[in-house]
């Protein structure tokens, strides 16, 4: 996966939830993160947007799913008033259906209003509500939007049948849910275990009591993204986390993320990040 573009700022504080703020400018570059984003269009007759190698051209009231780490642009669209949800994307890899849902769904981008009227109608009232939650100064508004964010991803789930024809291809399905399972139980041992010797990808196919080449293509098929891409990928979302942390110096960092050697951990931050971890931090 080519990762240039990939969004220089991180995800805010530790929250699990953001909501990105409006602009008057009617374009953004091409870009990736590591977390979803759930967009409702805005006003006007003029909304182009492209996902990937596709472009769409939409209308207001259309919701545009983002999968982490995938690549889009806001070509020309109003950014004033539309509406984008900001997910992460260690919450969507926590859950088992969430994380079936978004691999069934993973060629699904965009859901138009006039078409699906009433699976749209349902969508974005989940999505003004989380909406509300994270323009409001509770203390529990993370908690509160997980729960809508399921409810969201429920019901896409319930409308499986009147969304197969928008997807492509066979909707992910070449994945069993006993596959899927193993992988995630290996995503989550990971993140818990970054300083371990040995995270190989013939360690994890192993650990998955899966053949190493079918572990490989099973992988990427659930994330999108190759195995050693997505490690790396936990590995500086874990040195972003503890960059704010003053008493830990880079080294330290490094190690606890998992990184090896100062080189790999600088050459591999600055690809992801765009700048080296340094500066990052200051």
């Amino acid at each position: 996966m080519d990762t240039s573009g990939y969004e220089n700022f991180t995800f805010r504080d530790t929250r699990a939830f953001n909501l990105a703020g409006s602009s008057e400018d009617r374009s953004f570059p091409a870009h990736r993160h590591a977390y979803g984003e759930i967009i409702v269009v805005g006003r006007g007759k003029t909304n182009f947007y492209r996902i990937d190698d596709t472009f769409y051209s939409l209308r207001e009231g259309d919701i545009i799913l983002v999968w982490p780490m995938e690549q889009h642009e806001i070509i020309n669209a109003d950014r004033e008033y539309a509406t984008v949800i900001q997910y992460s994307n260690a919450f969507a890899d926590s859950i088992f259906d969430v994380k079936r849902i978004i691999n069934m769904y993973h060629d699904l981008h965009i859901i138009c209003i006039n078409t699906h009227p009433g699976l749209g109608g349902k969508l974005i009232s989940k999505i003004d509500n989380m909406r509300l939650v994270l323009t409001d100064s509770k203390p529990n508004n993370d908690l509160r939007c997980a729960i809508l964010l399921s409810e969201f991803m429920l019901i896409l789930d319930e409308y499986q049948d009147e969304l197969m024809g928008d997807i492509s291809n066979d909707g992910g399905k070449s994945i069993s849910e006993t596959t899927l399972s193993r992988i995630i139980s290996v995503m989550d041992y990971i993140r818990n275990n970054l300083t371990a010797e040995d995270l190989s990808l013939g360690a994890m196919a192993e650990r998955a009591g899966l053949n190493k080449d079918y572990f490989s293509r099973a992988f990427k098929e659930a994330t999108g993204q190759n195995y050693i891409k997505w490690l790396n990928t936990v590995r500086v979302e874990k040195a972003v986390s503890l960059l704010p942390e003053k008493a830990l110096s880079l080294t330290e960092i490094a190690m606890l993320s998992g990184f090896k050697s100062i080189p790999s951990f600088n050459r591999v931050f600055l690809e992801y990040k765009q700048v080296p971890p340094s500066k990052f931090r200051k």
